[in-house]
């Protein structure tokens, strides 16, 4: 069993790349246009509003985790199924301004990390607000994972700008 240290102090490395996150978030949807940010390209991927409203969404299910009541603007496209379970992508929707995302973004991210910061271990070790299946998994365990998977969502951002014939992110 983990020491509550221990816990804390894997909590300050997430946080780390949170912030660096937050940034990267903002850079990489810099600049797309919202006609090319719903750009599939003739596939069935997913495009940039949607990995970028998604990745909004997943902040605001932990912030609301900890006990804060923050809202994405564009919630109803995301939020599905069991508990705080994710819609995937759909088709003949069209998805919101990436300058909402980034506001939701700035606002939300502000306040979940206040609440990574003054996280007790009763809220680390407490339920996993998106319910995965195949486990018993903790709060800190979908922490791990959303951050995880927020640097392969700006990873696909940056290649999909490639793609649509942007220059590369910014990395500082």
């Amino acid at each position: 069993m983990e020491t509550s240290t221990k816990k804390k102090h894997q909590v300050e490395i997430i946080i780390n790349l949170y912030d660096y996150h937050t940034k990267l978030f903002l850079n990489a949807l810099e600049g797309i246009s919202d006609k090319d940010a719903q750009n599939r390209m003739g596939t069935k991927a997913a495009h940039i509003a949607w990995i970028a409203g998604s990745v909004v969404y997943q902040r605001q299910v932990l912030a609301n985790a900890l006990g804060f009541k923050v809202k994405q603007t564009s919630e109803h496209l995301f939020k599905g199924g069991k508990g705080e379970g994710h819609k995937g992508i759909q088709d003949h929707v069209t998805y919101p301004p990436l300058k909402e995302y980034m506001q939701d973004w700035t606002h939300i991210s502000s306040v979940l990390k206040e609440g990574l910061v003054n996280a007790s271990e009763d809220q680390l070790n407490g339920k996993d607000p998106y319910e995965m299946p195949g486990g018993n998994y903790t709060f800190f365990d979908s922490l791990t994972f959303s951050v995880d998977r927020e640097s392969y969502c700006i990873g696909q951002i940056g290649l999909w700008r490639r793609l649509l014939g942007y220059e590369a992110m910014k990395w500082m």
